[in-house]
C-alpha cells in the first residue's frame, strides 16, 4: 500500500522514511488533514472531512496594517485590544471568513525579504484570534497598495513600492522578488498558533494577489501565474490558491490556462466614492451577478469566491442579504464584504469613506450582515430565487428600510418588524435593533438574545448608536459622524421558554444587576445578562463557554453623547392650510428639560411643544392655520431644568428671548400657494446628488452653467465624440421634496422639463422610477433654444432602468427592469432618469436642463 501526502492534484508516494514518519505523526493530524477544502473537478469547493459542499461568509478588516493600524494607535488604543474587540463582534454576527489584502509593502524589502515586524506580528495575532473563534481565512499576501491611504503613501522599499503593480507583472526582477517573497512568506511560523498557514486548519486558501491589472503579452500573464503559484507550493502548500479574474476581463482566457484552483471576484453594485449618501432603492442594482467569463471551457471548473463586496455609500440595512442571494446564484462559495470598520475609529468613518460597517456604530447594516450571513449558507449553489423580496426564510422591505430572518429557531430583524415569529416556542436565537412581536425596546443599538439550556437565555444589549452626520461625505478623525448614547431604557422580553418574573443576573465586569422581571419586562443598560427562569436553577456563570464565546464577555465603546443634540431636516416645500409634523431626533436631554418649536409664520412667533414619541423622537404638529403661503421659519429650542436654553440648529446657548440675543439660523420651509407647481429637480440645488451615466469621461464632459440669470444654474451634458447608440444621462432621488404635499398628490397631471439642446429635434428618453423599483418613460425631442415640454403622467410606459450608479466590475448589468406589471402611481415615485444619445449619426450633442416639476 502507498501512503500519500494531502495533495489532490499531485498524489506524490512516500518513501520508507516517509512511511515511517507518517506512523510516528499524533493522530490529531489526521484529524487536520480532513478539516481542509478542495475543489473538485466541476469547480467545487468540499470539505474534505465529509466531501459536502462549503459556504463562507464574512468580511475584510485591515487593523494589522496601513491606516488602519495607524489610525487605532492614534486615538490610545491598544491595538492587541483593539482586534480581539472586533473579532469578538464578527462571530456576534455569524462570520466564518475572513480576508484581507496584507500589505506587503510593510513587511517586505526590494528583493521580497520577508520582515518579520509588528505588522506581520499583528497580523498573525489576529488570524489566531479568529482561530480561537473558529473563523476560516483566505489569505491574499500580495496587496501591491502603498499603505497611506486616505493619507500619503510611505516610501517603503518593498517591491511593491519599487515597481507598481503594472511593472510587478511584466518586469522579471519583479518576478523574482515576488517567488522570494511567496516562498518565505508561507514558510513563516505564526508565534501564536506555532503554524505555518499550511498547517493551520483555519487557513483554507490563498489568493496569489490583491487585483491584479495585466498588460503585455497573454503568454506572459499565464505564466506569471503558474511562476507564483509554484513559488507558494514549493512550501509544501497544498490548499487551493485562486486568482483574480474581473480587474482584467480582457486576459480572462490567459488566466483560466493557469494552474489555479478557481478564481475571485468583487462587487461594488452602487460604485464607490459618491461624496454622499445614496438615496432611493438600489435593490435593482444588486438582483443579478452576471459573470462573462463562463463561455470560456476552462472556466466552468473553476471556484468562485468574492474576495471583496460593499453597497457603497448606502445606509438602508437591506443590501447584504440581497447580494448574498445573487452570489449564491451565481455560484459562489465565499464573500466577505470590504471592510468592516475598527471598532476604535468608527465614530469618524475615516478608513474607508465609502464603506461603514461596525456592530456599535451601524447596528441595523450589522444586524443585516448577520441575516445575510444566513442567506448565504442556506440558499443552495446556484439556486436562483431570482429578485423577489420574500424568498425561504428571508424578507427584505426597502420601505421599512428591513432585511429580517423568520425561521422556527431563530428570528432576526435589522429594524422594528410587525412580523409574528414563525414559531415562538422553538425559538432559540433572536438578535435586532428596534421592537417586535417578543421584544420591546426603545434602544437605539443591537441586541441578542440566545437560548444557553431550557429556561435559560444570554442577553446581550449594545449601546445606542445615533447617526448625527452624513458618514459619507468626506471624512476627518476631527468629525464624529456616529454618537454612542449609553442609556438605561424599558425592556420587554415575552418568551414560552421564559414566562414572567424570570431573574436578570449581569454577567459582563462591573454589571452587579440581580432583579425580578415585572412580568416580562425591566430596566437595562448596555451589558451581557443571564435571563433564568423562575424558580429554576442553573450553574451557568459568566466564565462558562456558549459556542465561540464567553458569558460574561461584552464590548462596546465608551459613551461619546455629552452635550445636547438636535437632529432634524426640514421639509423642502409643504401645502398651503394644511397641518404638517416637525420631527427631530433629540440626544442628552434630561427627564426634565422640555423641547418646543419657535415657529416664525406670517411675521409673528409663535411656541408649540415637543412631545417625546420613543426614545430620542421628537414631534408636534404645525397647525393649519399657521400655515400660510410664503416662507416658514422655525427653529427648535431646548429649555434645561436648570433654566438654561439651547437653539438649534444654530446650538446657539443663551435666552432666545433676551433683548440683546442675536439673530440666529433657522430652519426653513417654502409654503406652496394652492396649484403651485412641485419642483423635483434644479440644477443649481440638486446637482452634486446626481447619479451620472458617461460612458466616456475622457470626451464627455458634464457642467452646470448659467444662461441669462447667473443665480440659476442649468446641468449641461456633452456627448462630443458619441459612438453609434452610446447614451449619456442621469438619476436624481426627489421623493423627499414631495413628503410635505402629499395631499396635493393627485392633482398633478403633469410633468414638465425646461430644457434644450445644440442639435433640432434631439432625441431624449425621460421618465420616473417607483420605490419597488418599476420604471416609466416616455420619449421627447428637443429644439436649440429652452423651451417647456409638458408630459402627461398618464402617457408614461413600463421601461427598462439604467443601473446607476455603475456596478464595478462594469461588466456586470446597465439595465435592470422589473419582472412584476405596476400602474404608475405619483405617490410611490422616487426618481428621475434622463437619458440622449438615441440620433445614430456620430455627431456631437449635448442637452441642458434647468428644472423639472410637475403641475
Amino acid at each position: 500500500m502507498k501512503y500519500y501526502i494531502n495533495d489532490r492534484k499531485s498524489k506524490r508516494p512516500l518513501g520508507g522514511w516517509g512511511f515511517l514518519l507518517l506512523m510516528l505523526l499524533p493522530v490529531f493530524s489526521f484529524a487536520q488533514n480532513k478539516q481542509g477544502i478542495y475543489v473538485d473537478a466541476s469547480g467545487v469547493i468540499r470539505w474534505e472531512k465529509d466531501n459536502k459542499k462549503a459556504a463562507f461568509f464574512g468580511t475584510n478588516y485591515t487593523a494589522p496594517f496601513a491606516y488602519g493600524n495607524r489610525a487605532i494607535l492614534r486615538v490610545g488604543q491598544n491595538a492587541e485590544q483593539a482586534i480581539k474587540d472586533d473579532v469578538y463582534h464578527f462571530s456576534r454576527l455569524g462570520f466564518d471568513a475572513f480576508r484581507v489584502h496584507v500589505w506587503d509593502q510593510e513587511i517586505s524589502d526590494a528583493k521580497g525579504n520577508l520582515i518579520n515586524n509588528e505588522h506581520l506580528r499583528l497580523f498573525d495575532f489576529l488570524i489566531a484570534e479568529l482561530k480561537k473563534r473558529k473563523i476560516k481565512t483566505l489569505i491574499t499576501p500580495i496587496a501591491f497598495w502603498g499603505n497611506g491611504y486616505p493619507e500619503k503613501d510611505e516610501k517603503t522599499g518593498s517591491f511593491s513600492n519599487i515597481y507598481g503593480k503594472q511593472k510587478a507583472l511584466v518586469d522579471e526582477n519583479a518576478y523574482k522578488a515576488q517567488e522570494n517573497y511567496l516562498t518565505q512568506f508561507f514558510k513563516h511560523k505564526n508565534p501564536y498558533t506555532g503554524l505555518t498557514y499550511q498547517a493551520d486548519t483555519d487557513i483554507l486558501a490563498a489568493e496569489v494577489n490583491n487585483e491584479p491589472q495585466h498588460s503585455g503579452p497573454k503568454e506572459r500573464a499565464t505564466e506569471y501565474v503558474n511562476r507564483m503559484v509554484e513559488a507558494i507550493k514549493s512550501t509544501g502548500w497544498t490548499k487551493p490558491v485562486f486568482y483574480n479574474i474581473s480587474e482584467s476581463p480582457w486576459y480572462a482566457d490567459a488566466i483560466v490556462k493557469a494552474n489555479v484552483q478557481g478564481h475571485s471576484f468583487q462587487w461594488y453594485p452602487t460604485g464607490l466614492v459618491a461624496g454622499h449618501t445614496l438615496q432611493g432603492n438600489y435593490l435593482p442594482n444588486v438582483a443579478q451577478y452576471k459573470i462573462p467569463f463562463d463561455t470560456i471551457p476552462a472556466f466552468k471548473n473553476r471556484a468562485k469566491v468574492v474576495y471583496e463586496f460593499d453597497a457603497g455609500d448606502v445606509m438602508h440595512p437591506i443590501m447584504y442579504p440581497a447580494m448574498a442571494r445573487s452570489f449564491r446564484a451565481a455560484g459562489f462559495q465565499w464573500a466577505t464584504q470590504f471592510a468592516y470598520d475598527p471598532m476604535a475609529t468608527a465614530y469618524a468613518n475615516t478608513e474607508y469613506q465609502t464603506h461603514y460597517l461596525n456592530l456599535a456604530y451601524t447596528p441595523s447594516k450589522a444586524i443585516s450582515m448577520l441575516i445575510a450571513s444566513k442567506v448565504f449558507h442556506q440558499n443552495k449553489r446556484l439556486e436562483n430565487s431570482n429578485d423577489e423580496n420574500a424568498f425561504g426564510s428571508f424578507k427584505i422591505d426597502y420601505k421599512n428600510s428591513l432585511s429580517e430572518m423568520n425561521s422556527d429557531e431563530e428570528f432576526y430583524y435589522s429594524n422594528s418588524t410587525s412580523s409574528q415569529p414563525l414559531n415562538s416556542k422553538k425559538l432559540m436565537h433572536i438578535a435586532g435593533v428596534g421592537s417586535s412581536k417578543i421584544i420591546k425596546y426603545q434602544g437605539r443599538g443591537a441586541y441578542f438574545v440566545d437560548q444557553v439550556e431550557a429556561g435559560v437565555w444570554r442577553l446581550e444589549v449594545m449601546p445606542d448608536a445615533i447617526l448625527i452626520k452624513d458618514p459619507f461625505e468626506k471624512a476627518s478623525p476631527k468629525k464624529a459622524v456616529t454618537l454612542i448614547n449609553w442609556a438605561t431604557l424599558p425592556i420587554e422580553i415575552s418568551l414560552p421558554d421564559l414566562g414572567d418574573g424570570f431573574i436578570v443576573k449581569g454577567l459582563n465586569q462591573g454589571n452587579l444587576i440581580n432583579l425580578i422581571a415585572s412580568k416580562s419586562g425591566f430596566m437595562v443598560s448596555p451589558g451581557s445578562y443571564l435571563l433564568i427562569k423562575k424558580k429554576l436553577k442553573t450553574s451557568l456563570n459568566a466564565q462558562s463557554k456558549y459556542e465561540c464565546i464567553t458569558l460574561g464577555e461584552f464590548v462596546a465603546p465608551k459613551a461619546s453623547a455629552s452635550t445636547v443634540l438636535v437632529k432634524h431636516q426640514a421639509l423642502s416645500t409643504v401645502s398651503e392650510n394644511t397641518p404638517f409634523s416637525v420631527n427631530a431626533e433629540i440626544i442628552g436631554l434630561t427627564p426634565n428639560d422640555s423641547v418646543f418649536v419657535q415657529l416664525n409664520a406670517a411675521n409673528r412667533w409663535n411656541n408649540i411643544p415637543m412631545q417625546k414619541a420613543d426614545g430620542y423622537s421628537f414631534s408636534t404638529e404645525i397647525p393649519a392655520e399657521q400655515v400660510k403661503n410664503g416662507l416658514m421659519k422655525y427653529q427648535i429650542i431646548i429649555h434645561q431644568s436648570n433654566g438654561d436654553y439651547v437653539t438649534f440648529p444654530a446650538n446657539e446657548k443663551g435666552n432666545p428671548y433676551a433683548w440683546d440675543r442675536l439673530e440666529y439660523a433657522s430652519y426653513e420651509t417654502f409654503v406652496a400657494g394652492k396649484e403651485s407647481v412641485l419642483e423635483i429637480f434644479n440644477a443649481t440645488e440638486d446637482g452634486k446628488n446626481i447619479n451620472i451615466y458617461n460612458p466616456d469621461w475622457a470626451n464627455n464632459k458634464v457642467e452646470y452653467l448659467s444662461d441669462e440669470n447667473p443665480s440659476e444654474l442649468s446641468l449641461k451634458l456633452s456627448m462630443n465624440q458619441p459612438q453609434a447608440n452610446q447614451l449619456m444621462g442621469f438619476q436624481s432621488f426627489f421623493a423627499d421634496k414631495m413628503a410635505g404635499r402629499l395631499t396635493e398628490l393627485n392633482q398633478f397631471k403633469m410633468l414638465v422639463i425646461k430644457v434644450k439642446s445644440n442639435v433640432e429635434n434631439a432625441k431624449v428618453k425621460m421618465g420616473l422610477i417607483d420605490a419597488d423599483a418599476h420604471f416609466f418613460s416616455t420619449e421627447i425631442s428637443l429644439n436649440k433654444e429652452f423651451q417647456l415640454i409638458e408630459i402627461p403622467l398618464n402617457q408614461l410606459k413600463s421601461d427598462a432602468q439604467l443601473l446607476l450608479p455603475r456596478s464595478y466590475p462594469g461588466f456586470l448589468p446597465l439595465y435592470y427592469q422589473a419582472k412584476n406589471q405596476a400602474v404608475f402611481n405619483l405617490k410611490n415615485a422616487e426618481k428621475i432618469e434622463v437619458t440622449f444619445g438615441y440620433n445614430s449619426n456620430k455627431l456631437p450633442v449635448n442637452i441642458s436642463i434647468e428644472n423639472i416639476y410637475l403641475k
